[in-house]
């Protein structure tokens, strides 16, 4: 059986691909285990300082749930599998390295849930981006009604998910929804850089920082300055944070270890 999903390491950087061009990247039962089973490893994984997740091809990123598996399933099949696309984006949110989507094309419903849980999101200027389940008589199951409005706010996230309103990569960028937007054929490319630039840095910091702004996000202010004291004691002991200084005070290039 071929496999759905793949995996490269460029130093230390992960990409994985899903890898289903011909439909659409849908979100099937083997794609989502796979990609399960990669997301176990690489949470693991000391030499992977920040991952890329992006699609084959140049048109679509990943066109949500594939609906015409799902056709042929009977309700508790359905629960089962909604079950387990929420169970795949809780995965990529709880990844400890930061996640950037590289949506090379389109993201619609359950695709675009899977790049609301990575922490940064590039976009193809012409894609189409959405949460269109209501037109389906469902609504977003694997974490839509929660991350959009905390992303981009309460009132924009209804009208989009009330009208299932496809937008632009371009006004995706406008309205906070990704930090940037290029051509398709670039896409991945402004997500490499982009995770260059952030494997470069002390990958103890990089997790610590990424948890304290999550968790922060969930609580209020006060609370969420204690949670920053205490992953900030977590990087106090480090080599890498003496490595640091030292360069600084030498003048060159930190060499991190991640210890």
């Amino acid at each position: 059986m071929e496999n759905q999903v793949t995996l490269e390491k460029k130093g230390n950087v992960a990409i994985i691909t899903l890898n289903r061009p011909r439909a659409a990247n849908a979100l099937s039962l083997q794609m989502l285990q796979e990609l399960n089973h990669y997301f176990q490893d690489l949470s693991f994984d000391d030499s992977v300082r920040t991952l890329i997740l992006t699609g084959a091809g140049d048109k679509v990123f990943c066109a949500g749930a594939d609906l015409k598996e799902r056709a042929g399933m009977d309700p508790v099949q359905v629960k089962k599998t909604v079950a387990l696309i929420r169970k795949t984006v809780e995965a990529v949110e709880k990844l400890p390295q930061p996640v950037i989507a590289a949506m090379n094309g389109s993201a619609l419903g359950g695709g675009l849930e899977l790049a609301l849980a990575c922490d940064i999101r590039v976009a193809a200027e012409d894609g189409k981006y959405g949460l269109p389940e209501t037109s389906l008589a469902i609504i977003p199951g694997a974490g839509g009604t929660q991350r959009l409005p905390r992303l981009i706010g309460a009132e924009k996230a209804k009208e989009l998910i009330f009208t299932s309103k496809k937008i632009s990569g371009r006004e995706a960028e406008q309205i906070g929804l990704v930090s940037c937007s290029a051509q398709s054929a670039e896409v991945l490319s402004v997500a490499q850089e982009i995770a260059g630039k952030i494997a470069e840095n002390g990958p103890v910091a990089l997790k610590q920082a990424k948890k304290a702004v999550n968790a922060g996000l969930e609580t209020d202010l006060n609370t969420g300055l204690t949670l920053e004291e205490k992953c900030y004691e977590v990087i106090i002991p480090t080599e890498d944070r003496l490595e640091g200084l030292k360069a600084f005070k030498e003048k060159r290039k930190p060499q991190y270890s991640g210890k």
